[in-house]
């Protein structure tokens, strides 16, 4: 029988097995449960292209909730970019919502946001270097619950910092990143250190950037990075234990909590648009 990747651990294994040898799944080959399971849970690389699809999604949303406020930048990563009020009905986030006004929300929200057409193609570009790596490393639950938790925690860290108004992918990448400096430290080896001198390459080069250029919020990129390297030792990467149920309980509720952050933000336009 032909080889087929088992729908829950995605590992190479023979189509007629009665039960997955690595996870135990029952009958993997039936085609239904393939579909069903492959649609649930998907590859490193349909999910990392999943959220690039939504990041760029809502960034065209963004652009069209105000036209008459896009208007160009001295910063090159704002050209194309949304208006401030666009931005911030859509779930910008920052001291001044945060703290000000309750928007507790925004810091889930203002993860899929971006400041213009360039800062959405390195974000993007970086997430499909990176991306696929961790969600192989440590599954792709825990890969959702990295992505989201470490966003949040450096935007938390940005505000209890002061930072005024702030959007980004950039602080759940570097999240990203410090949970594959995570893995790459506490795999070891040559394997090891060799990701782990990559990733300190990575989180160099960025944090390089942010301090050239204006307008990067460099708190979130730390607490981004602090989250991931603590959360990669909480949730733990596969070679050290397998994805447990609490792991996909976790991911199912921080993806729930942020498509309800999102679509209160396309509540708060329309809410706009009709005042």
């Amino acid at each position: 029988m032909p080889p087929i990747l088992c729908p829950h651990c995605r590992r190479l294994i023979s189509s007629d097995e009665p039960r997955c040898p690595h996870c135990g799944l029952h009958a993997p080959g039936m085609r239904f449960r393939r579909a069903l399971l492959g649609w649930l849970q998907p590859g490193p690389r349909e999910l990392v292209r999943g959220l690039i699809t939504v990041n760029v999604a809502w960034f065209g949303l963004s652009l069209l909730v105000d036209p008459a406020g896009l208007g160009g930048s001295l910063n090159p990563l704002a050209f194309l970019s949304p208006s401030d009020r666009g931005l911030f009905l859509m779930g910008a986030t920052g001291s001044l919502p945060v703290l000000r006004l309750g928007r507790w929300w925004t810091l889930l929200a203002a993860n899929f946001l971006h400041g213009g057409l360039l800062h959405l193609f390195f974000n993007m570009a970086a997430l499909a270097q990176i991306g696929p790596f961790v969600a192989r490393e440590y599954g792709t639950a825990r890969f959702v619950a990295l992505y989201l938790l470490t966003g949040a925690a450096g935007f938390l860290v940005s505000v209890l910092a002061g930072v005024g108004l702030t959007i980004g992918a950039s602080a759940s990448l570097l999240g990203l990143i410090g949970a594959a400096m995570y893995y790459g430290r506490a795999r070891g080896g040559v394997y090891g250190e060799a990701v782990f001198r990559q990733m300190g390459g990575w989180t160099v080069g960025i944090f390089l950037f942010g301090f050239l250029l204006p307008g990067i919020n460099n708190w979130a990129h730390g607490g981004g990075l602090a989250a991931g390297f603590a959360l990669g030792h909480l949730l733990g990467f596969r070679e050290q234990r397998p994805e447990a149920p609490w792991h996909r309980l976790l991911a199912l509720g921080l993806a729930g909590l942020t498509v309800l952050s999102l679509l209160w933000g396309v509540v708060g336009v329309v809410a706009w648009r009709l005042g």
